[in-house]
């Protein structure tokens, strides 16, 4: 019942090295944020800044109503439990 057995280290070791280099090859062809946007054209530039501000100008809106709803003790209720008037 002695029949060729699987080599399992030498897989692992293939497939942990396929994967190696993988990762390897990913990271050093991969640019980097800023060299993505230092590559952009000047219109596209311009373009990424304005949704960037955007964006910003957003997360600070809804930081400041989430800092005024954490102050005001009433905002902390759901709105079914007012008394109906």
């Amino acid at each position: 019942m002695s029949g060729p057995s699987f080599p399992w280290f030498k897989m692992i070791l293939v497939v942990s090295g396929f994967t190696s280099l993988g990762y390897l090859t990913m990271k050093a062809t991969t640019p980097t944020p800023e060299q993505l946007y230092n590559e952009m054209s000047p219109d596209l530039r311009k373009k990424v800044d304005i949704i960037r501000e955007a964006r910003l100008a957003a997360e600070a809106a809804s930081r400041q109503q989430a800092k005024a709803q954490l102050n005001d003790p009433d905002a902390q209720k759901p709105i079914w439990a007012d008394r109906p008037s």
